[in-house]
C-alpha cells in the first residue's frame, strides 16, 4: 500500500539518499528486524549496539514509507491526557508511560545530539487552549504534570501573548522536546550499522513468517531465506497483517512546508514547538532552516486515493488555521502531503510477542503522535525481552492489556 501523498518535505529536500542492496542470498542472524524506517532503525542500532548480529529488511526504499512523512516532533506527551491515562490504566502505569516517554526524549536528545545533519534542534513544547472550555480540562493535566514533577509551566492567556504574538486562553509550557529530520536520521543510524558490519537491505519483501521450535525463518518474496532467533516486525501501520486481531485503526495526517520565513511573528518558535486541543489538533514547528511545518487535520481515511485527492483541502485548512493565529506571518506554502499512520485506544504502543506468532516473534507497534518516542523507548523494552531480562514496561506495552496476548 501507498503510505503518503503528495510531495513529504523530506523527500524533496534529501532526495534518496542511500540505497542498500537487495537479499540474494540466504542468511542466519540473532535478530532479524522487518522494517527499515525509524522504528526498525533505532530497534536494530539497539541490538547491534550490545553484540547481537542483525538484519535488517525492507519491502520499499529504507526510509521511504511512514518515516519519510513523518512531521518528527518529538515529545514525551502522549495522545492520551495523563489524566485520562491515569483513569485507563491507573495512576501508577500511567506515570511510568510518561516518565518512560520523557526518558526516551531525552536519550534521544543524546544520540541526536552526536550526530551530524540530521535537522536536530532542542526545543520546548507549547500546548495551547483552542477554546475557553478547554482550559479546564488543560489545567488538572498540568497540576497532575506539576506534582509528580514534570517540568511544566502554566501560561495564562496575558503571558502567552506576550511570549509567543498569539491570542490563546492558556497555555502549558513542557521539557523535553526536540525535532529532527526523520529520513536522515534513519539513513544514518542505518548506514552507520552497514558500516559495522550489519546486513541492512531494501526492496526485499518478507512473504511469510515461520515460527519454529529454536528460530524463526522469514521467507522472501525473491525466494532468499532469513533464519533468526528472533525477529522484530517494525513495519509501522502495516505490522497489523501479522495479527488476528485489530488492535488498532488506521488514519491519515496531513502537513504543509513553508518557504523560508523572513524575521517576524513567529520568531518565538524557533525553539519552541506548539500544538492545541482542538480535535483534529493543529502542531507547528520551525525547522532548522527557518521553514515553518504544519501538521494535523488527521481523519479516518486510509485508501490512498481518497487520501491524495485530500491533500489540497486539507493543506488550505490547516494554513487557513494558521492564518487566524499569525495573520501577519507572511507564511507562503510550498509543499503539502499526508501520510497513513495509525492509533491505538489508549495512546499507548505494542511491544512484544503475541501468540498468534510465539514467543519468538515480537511485534513493534510505535502507534500514535510521539511514534520516535515509543520506538526509542521500544529498542530497550524489546532487547529486555530477547535478553530475558525485567522491564517496567513490558507489561503495560504487552497485548495483554487488551486480552490479546
Amino acid at each position: 500500500m501507498d503510505l503518503k501523498s503528495g510531495y513529504p518535505w523530506w523527500a524533496v529536500r534529501n532526495g534518496l539518499l542511500h540505497a542498500f542492496p537487495r537479499l540474494e542470498r540466504d542468511l542466519r542472524c540473532d535478530v532479524a528486524v522487518v522494517g527499515g524506517g525509524i522504528t526498525g532503525a533505532l530497534i536494530a542500532s539497539e541490538f547491534a549496539g550490545h553484540g547481537h548480529d542483525v538484519v535488517v529488511v525492507e519491502e520499499r526504499d529504507v526510509g521511504w514509507g511512514s518515516t519519510a512523512a513523518s512531521t518528527a516532533l518529538l515529545q514525551y506527551e502522549i495522545d492520551t491526557h495523563l489524566t485520562d491515562l491515569a483513569e485507563r490504566v491507573g495512576e501508577g502505569d500511567a506515570l511510568l508511560a510518561y516518565r518512560a516517554c520523557v526518558a526516551s526524549v531525552e536519550a534521544l536528545q543524546a544520540m541526536l545530539g552526536r550526530m551530524r545533519d540530521v535537522g536536530f534542534r532542542k526545543s520546548d513544547s507549547l500546548y495551547f487552549a483552542s477554546r475557553r472550555r478547554d482550559v479546564r480540562d488543560l489545567r488538572e493535566e498540568f497540576a497532575m504534570r506539576r506534582q509528580h514533577g514534570f517540568d511544566v509551566r502554566w501560561l495564562a492567556q496575558a503571558e502567552v501573548r506576550e511570549r509567543y504574538g498569539f491570542d490563546a486562553p492558556a497555555a502549558i509550557l513542557n521539557r523535553p522536546a526536540a525535532g529532527v529530520d526523520p529520513y536522515r536520521f534513519a539513513l544514518h543510524l542505518l548506514q552507520a550499522l552497514e558500516k559495522s558490519g550489519a546486513n541492512v537491505f531494501d526492496r526485499s519483501r518478507v512473504a511469510a513468517i515461520e515460527p519454529r521450535s529454536r528460530d524463526v525463518l522469514l521467507r522472501t518474496e525473491a525466494g532468499p531465506l532469513i533464519a533468526a532467533k528472533h525477529v522484530v516486525l517494525a513495519a509501522g501501520y502495516a505490522t497489523q497483517q501479522w495479527l488476528p486481531e485489530k488492535v488498532a485503526r488506521n488514519r491519515s495526517s496531513y502537513a504543509l512546508i513553508g518557504d523560508p520565513l523572513d524575521p517576524g511573528p513567529l520568531d518565538a518558535f524557533r525553539r519552541t514547538m506548539a500544538w492545541d486541543t482542538a480535535r483534529p489538533y493543529l502542531y507547528f514547528r520551525i525547522t532548522p532552516d527557518n521553514r515553518l511545518l504544519v501538521g494535523g487535520e488527521d481523519d479516518a481515511v486510509d485508501i490512498p486515493a481518497r487520501r491524495d485527492r485530500r491533500v489540497p483541502k486539507k493543506a488550505a485548512k490547516l494554513l487557513k488555521r494558521m492564518h487566524a493565529l499569525f495573520p501577519d506571518a507572511g507564511i507562503v506554502p510550498a509543499f503539502s502531503w499526508a501520510g497513513t499512520f495509525a492509533e491505538t485506544e489508549d495512546g499507548l504502543p505494542f511491544f512484544g510477542p503475541h501468540r498468534a506468532l510465539g514467543p519468538r516473534v515480537h511485534y513493534a507497534m510505535a502507534y500514535g503522535g510521539n511514534g520516535i518516542t515509543y520506538s526509542m523507548l521500544g529498542a530497550g523494552l524489546l532487547r529486555a525481552l530477547v535478553e530475558r531480562t525485567k522491564h517496567p514496561l513490558a507489561k503495560l506495552f504487552s497485548f495483554a492489556r487488551v486480552g490479546a496476548d
